[in-house]
């Protein structure tokens, strides 16, 4: 038997997948199709770059909505002043963010001024890397690494996205 009217999935073409990206200056979740996001878009609210390619600085109150509403992975830097290997890895963690602009965010943690967010996490070592994607952990490193071995293991651990 003949359908008058063709199946709802032949009518709709499949819509682009979006990924929710969180906009560091304001907190306003963004939806960005997958495709543009090497497009250098823009937030929706406030017209901030949403995929910059700089490490955005979190407190213990920007870090929700940063980190646990990104489907993009969030890769952030649990860091200090006084940390001497913390201040030799800043160059290579901001390189690393602008080669993976379009595939995952950074995001830098003072330690000492979010002693909160430390406790949560058990941050024990500094510089302490760790991967999030929707605000749930993904993996964790410690110790000061180059821009070619963070760009590997965010790679490595970051996971395909979430569309």
């Amino acid at each position: 038997m003949r359908h008058l009217r063709p199946d709802f999935h032949e009518m709709a073409p499949e819509a682009p997948a979006k990924l929710v990206v969180a906009c560091a200056r304001c907190a306003t979740a963004n939806r960005v199709p997958a495709e543009r996001l090497a497009d250098d878009p823009k937030c929706g609210k406030c017209g901030a770059p949403l995929l910059d390619g700089k490490p955005a600085v979190l407190d213990e109150q920007k870090f929700e909505s940063f980190v646990g509403r990104s489907e993009l992975p969030v890769v952030v830097d649990f860091w200090a002043e006084w940390c001497g290997p913390c201040r030799a890895m800043a160059p290579a963690f901001e390189r690393a963010a602008a080669e993976l602009k379009a595939s995952a965010r950074f995001a830098k943690v003072n330690a000492d001024a979010a002693p909160g967010l430390s406790a949560r996490f058990g941050i024990r070592s500094i510089p302490t890397l760790m991967v999030f994607r929707a605000g749930k952990e993904l993996a964790r490193i410690s110790g000061a690494m180059d821009a070619r071995s963070i760009v590997r293991w965010v790679a490595a651990h970051a996971g395909p996205p979430s569309a």
